[in-house]
């Protein structure tokens, strides 16, 4: 019988670049808001201190970043901020 391993090889990553960088942190903010299953626990929970410290980090890159990103990379890192902001002010006024 053969034992069935994944390994690194088996799996396609995406290639790395700004836009699927700053997608990996929204889907961590996303995370912390619990409106994503955490991939590690396949559980939910929520943390609004490290959501917002990853929107953060996402406005510190927009600021750093000015002028030097497509149109595109631009466009995705506004509407993410945007959309971050107001699920974290949703989540903000539950509480």
């Amino acid at each position: 019988m053969t034992e069935n391993k994944n390994t690194p090889a088996d799996f396609a990553m995406p290639k790395i670049n700004f836009s699927t960088f700053i997608l990996s942190l929204n889907s961590s903010a996303l995370v912390h808001l619990g409106i994503q299953t955490d991939p590690t626990s396949g559980s939910t929970s929520e943390n609004l201190l490290l959501a917002k410290q990853t929107i953060d980090i996402l406005a510190l890159l927009d600021e750093k970043t000015k002028g030097n990103l497509t149109e595109d990379e631009k466009r995705l890192l506004t509407h993410l901020l945007y959309e971050l902001r107001m699920l974290y002010v949703k989540h903000k006024e539950k509480k």
